[in-house]
């Protein structure tokens, strides 16, 4: 039977705070959730929730972590030592009275409005450092996922798995290669030009990393048969996400975006779109439900031929949350590396140009590439990726919202 469970899993009916209430009361100790022999028994300030000021005595609201909020207690300053938790709630509560224009300085009391806002504020930060651990514990690449919300008090996107590679869906099969290269140097002694040179294209990177290849042409990575090892210069998307990233929410009504916390070159490998892979009849099928929720994450996998889509909706990687732009700073282009079907490449996202650390990386939802072989056209032809109200494979127009100097004022 236990073979049969391993992979049976079932959604939790209890949030992770009630969950650690009950470990608490029952004694059971829990290492994801915190709770361990040495504080099981100990009290610890979650987040504050009020703040009064009576005689000399400053006071807080404090909600205790791994208890209801039914049992909150007003504890004196010189008795709380979360300094840290301290600096936010005043950081919060000065932005509030920024807001409603009032002064500065702090009331001796606080209404039940600015009360609120500061709970919901600590209640969304702690269902976002949740979300940033689960993405972090979820990912396979080096570079480090954060979120923050700054704008509103939107939590982490329902029903959303964080994969970082396609998940296949019913009636796909992906044919793994049988042969690999021989090369003992694949960048300046490959034999027979190496995996590319069998497919008869040039070598996609230089020494740096860096492609050297126009939008259109396909890159052809060393596959698990191939002789090199990991550290082969032709090894590049493989590798996965290398920089450090923050999803954050815009302040135009673009939703979630990704910026870069770190500085990354020109041509440079960024990220991949992933997602599940399904034929083009259930990505029509799935696009009509789409246009009626206002949003869809379709993708045509139509380089050489229109079978089959990448759909982001439900299952996907950082690139879920990437924006648009009518200028953008990502390039895609087609990967193969264990897949030898023409028809299922990897989509790869490069940088077009040196982009800055806290720079917001997009790229264009109807992207025009130079054709440079008859194939290069068709990559592009489909591309339907939409964040905004709307849908791609609707005839409806959509607002752009980007804000560059060269906007089309419409995505579709």
């Amino acid at each position: 039977m236990a073979e049969f469970l391993k992979c049976c899993a079932v959604p939790c009916k209890m949030s992770f705070e009630t969950l650690e209430t009950v470990c608490r009361q029952e004694g059971y100790m829990c290492e994801e959730l915190g709770v361990t022999r040495g504080n099981i028994n100990e009290y610890e300030v979650e987040f504050l929730c009020d703040y009064k000021k009576v005689n000399d005595d400053e006071l807080y609201l404090v909600k205790w972590r791994g208890f209801p909020e039914t049992v909150n207690t007003w504890e004196p300053k010189r008795n709380l030592k979360c300094s840290k938790l301290m600096k936010q709630f005043h950081q919060d509560l000065d932005h509030i009275l920024q807001l409603k224009k009032r002064r500065r300085s702090i009331p001796k009391k606080l209404s039940k409005e600015i009360s609120s806002i500061l709970v919901q504020k600590a209640k969304l930060r702690l269902s976002l450092q949740r979300w940033e651990a689960h993405l972090n514990h979820s990912r396979n690449h080096p570079g480090h996922i954060f979120v923050i919300n700054e704008v509103d008090y939107e939590g982490p996107p329902k029903h959303f798995t964080y994969i970082n590679n396609y998940k296949v869906g019913n009636g796909i099969v992906l044919n793994g290669v049988s042969v690999g290269c021989e090369c003992k140097d694949c960048l300046q002694e490959p034999l027979n030009g190496c995996c590319p040179g069998a497919s008869q294209h040039r070598m996609a990177y230089n020494n740096k990393g860096q492609v050297r290849l126009r939008p259109g042409q396909p890159i052809y990575e060393c596959n698990s048969q191939c002789r090199c090892d990991a550290s082969c210069p032709n090894r590049v998307v493989q590798k996965g996400i290398q920089f450090d990233m923050c999803i954050f929410k815009t302040e135009n009504g673009r939703g979630w975006g990704v910026r870069t916390l770190q500085r990354i070159r020109k041509n440079t490998f960024v990220m991949e779109y992933v997602g599940e892979i399904i034929t083009s009849d259930e990505a029509e099928r799935r696009g009509h439900v789409y246009d009626k929720q206002g949003s869809t994450y379709l993708f045509d996998l139509d380089y050489v031929e229109d079978v089959y889509t990448v759909d982001a909706a439900h299952h996907g990687n950082i690139s879920h949350f990437v924006n648009h732009s009518c200028t953008p700073n990502l390039q895609v282009f087609n990967v193969f590396i264990d897949n030898i079907d023409e028809r299922l490449p990897r989509i790869a996202l490069f940088s077009t140009r040196a982009i800055r650390a806290g720079e917001e990386l997009t790229f264009d939802y109807k992207m025009q590439i130079d054709p440079v072989d008859t194939e290069s056209t068709k990559m592009d032809s489909s591309f339907i990726l939409a964040g905004l109200p709307g849908s791609p494979k609707k005839k409806g127009r959509v607002e752009c919202r980007c804000g560059s100097q060269t906007c089309r004022k419409y995505l579709f």
